[in-house]
């Protein structure tokens, strides 16, 4: 299975958490993680080389130049590594005719097979929309494109390679910029659903990119349905978007806790061996793992 991840180095550690939770939980699964990057050191790289091959997985590391998108626009408060996401057709080896993008503010709590071999044959992306409907008449507004029937998030994309090489134009890309710098929030999700959300194939939110910031919301609209047991054993994906990250220290969101536990897998120390020696007052006691 081919995963695509970009960053620089503030989301190292949110990366390996990310990881660590699609590997347990997909624990029958080989993956081979791309990482497309521009400014990792090479002891950032070797950390997540090692961190990788640890788990048992491949990377393959594409580094790109400054030079690349030399002439490319960009967005006030964005850097070049905006395009990585959107041109990752041209970047990755052409081998490839499918691959999954993961943002790292991610926890993959279930198998992720059912998403990763949906049917995208026609489609550029698979994705889903948050359906808020205030989202999406402000966003409809914004981008002054009145045939937006939704707005898909771009934390999680099944990304049609081979078709995209057929149908996606870089200088395209390019002039949607430079003529829409002003209104362009979220850069790289912007143009996705600009240019093309009709070639988005949209799969289930709750299972594929669950808002973490709206619990309640999914719970009130499924009329309990969509509870915390109904999480944990149904979603493949929780996406903490927004601004509040579950690895500050004043988030308080409902999902902290499990942030926590594969934060402390990925990050933490070593486990414990199965043997320990526990002195309790007088007593030498021992614990056997069962």
């Amino acid at each position: 299975m081919n995963i695509l991840v970009t960053l620089d180095s503030n989301y190292i550690n949110p990366l390996k958490v990310m990881l660590k939770s699609l590997f347990v939980n997909n624990c029958d699964e080989d993956f081979c993680i791309y990482l497309i990057y521009s400014h990792l050191s090479d002891k950032e790289l070797k950390g997540i080389e090692s961190f990788v091959a640890q788990n048992g997985q491949t990377l393959e590391a594409i580094k790109i130049s400054d030079e690349y998108f030399e002439g490319a626009p960009l967005v006030l408060g964005y850097k070049k590594e905006m395009y990585f996401r959107l041109l990752a057709y041209k970047l990755l080896p052409e081998k490839l005719d499918k691959i999954l993008y993961l943002d790292p503010d991610i926890l993959v709590i279930n198998a992720i097979n059912e998403l990763y071999d949906t049917d995208i044959d026609g489609y550029l992306y698979a994705a889903s929309y948050h359906n808020r409907i205030p989202i999406k008449e402000i966003n409809r507004l914004r981008l002054k494109s009145y045939d937006l029937e939704e707005y898909f998030n771009s934390g999680v994309l099944l990304m049609n390679l081979a078709l995209q090489r057929k149908q996606i134009s870089e200088n395209d890309i390019y002039e949607y910029v430079k003529q829409n710098k002003a209104r362009l929030i979220l850069p790289d999700q912007d143009i996705i659903n600009s240019l093309y959300s009709k070639d988005i194939k949209a799969v289930e939110e709750i299972l594929y990119n669950y808002d973490a910031r709206y619990y309640r919301y999914y719970k009130f609209i499924s009329k309990g349905k969509v509870n915390m047991d109904f999480v944990i054993n149904n979603t493949s994906i929780i996406h903490f978007c927004g601004k509040r990250k579950p690895w500050a220290k004043s988030y308080s969101g409902e999902f902290l806790s499990l942030y926590k536990h594969y934060e402390k897998m990925a990050l933490g120390k070593e486990p414990m061996p199965a043997y320990k020696r526990v002195k309790l007052l007088n007593f030498e006691l021992f614990d056997l793992e069962s």
